[in-house]
């Protein structure tokens, strides 16, 4: 009998009720891979981008089913050709070769995963991966360092929190634009929080009488002219989430790290506890439509995290 495993997937663009959970043959790791039984999930923007479409204009379907998740936490269960610094058993935090993390089962490069700390939960792991990443590979592309001023756009998501403690540590001021119910914990972590809507350059302004000088993007909602304008050249911003970016002469930041780099400057800061990553919400697997709608609602104070346990694994934390 063929070994099954269970993965999220979508045969039609639009909305989260176009997801469905499937069963599939359970993958075999190739050389230099590793299979990992998935314990959790992040949901990322870039799912809901190709769940609606957004990077095949003018199709009306994928030619085949698409995955979503690029990156998860776990425990290693078979090891592919040649891999041998990783065994079976081992638990492990990291990015999945195919954008399938959303499952319960998924091959990643060995070089690509990292060994998840024992004071994380596999939850909490599971966010890091992606937020960190780009918050590291985006502050290091803009140049920031001690001294300078940082606006980050929509500051209390994944990659918004994470840039603006890991800007704080390197000795920036940062201004972040955030709904008001996640001001106070802004401020708890450094920053100063601005309201968005109308009259928001006025607001930057004066939160940040001495200027800005770099822009992180993270929200990709019409913000890079008034970014722009603030910095006075392109070169100075850069967005994750805007497909316009070419049109106003900004950059988009898409090619990551490789993630043990990454991590080596940073899950120390995070054991430690000067780096953080709240969890907005925790969905099972089998309710992936209502996570994907809650984080396409936006307005998120950290990450969304999908829960994948087989029968064999420990109860799922409640939903937060």
């Amino acid at each position: 009998m063929t070994a099954l495993a269970r993965r999220l997937q979508h045969a039609a663009y639009g909305g989260p009720e176009v997801l469905e959970l499937a069963e599939v043959p359970l993958p075999e790791p190739g050389p230099g891979q590793v299979r990992v039984r998935i314990h959790a999930a992040g949901a990322n923007a870039l799912d809901s981008k190709k769940r609606r479409g957004l990077f095949a204009p003018g199709q009306e379907a994928p030619a085949e089913a698409q995955t979503l998740g690029l990156e998860m936490a776990g425990v290693i269960d078979a090891l592919g050709p040649g891999v041998t610094q990783w065994s079976t058993g081992q638990a492990v935090l990291g990015l999945t070769v195919r954008h399938d993390a959303a499952a319960t089962h998924a091959l990643a490069d060995a070089g690509n995963i990292v060994a998840k700390p024992d004071s994380l939960t596999f939850e909490q792991a599971a966010a890091l991966p992606v937020a960190t990443e780009t918050a590291y590979r985006t502050l290091r592309r803009l140049g920031v360092v001690a001294g300078q001023t940082l606006l980050v756009h929509a500051a209390a998501g994944g990659v918004g929190l994470m840039a603006v403690q890991l800007a704080r540590a390197l000795g920036a001021t940062v201004i972040g634009t955030a709904g008001e119910a996640n001001h106070p914990f802004l401020r708890d972590l450094g920053a100063t929080p601005v309201t968005y809507g109308d009259g928001l350059a006025e607001r930057i302004r004066a939160a940040a009488p001495q200027g800005i000088d770099a822009v992180l993007d993270a929200s990709g909602r019409g913000v890079l002219p008034l970014s722009v304008e603030l910095t006075g050249s392109p070169d100075k911003v850069l967005t994750i989430a805007d497909l316009d970016a070419a049109r106003h002469g900004v950059r988009f930041s898409r090619e990551m790290l490789p993630l043990p780099q990454v991590m080596d400057d940073v899950l120390p800061m995070i054991e430690d506890g000067r780096l953080q990553m709240p969890l907005e919400a925790v969905f099972p697997l089998e309710e992936a439509a209502d996570a994907y709608r809650r984080l396409d609602e936006g307005h998120l104070r950290g990450k969304i995290v999908l829960t994948a346990r087989t029968p064999l694994d420990p109860a799922a934390p409640a939903r937060a």
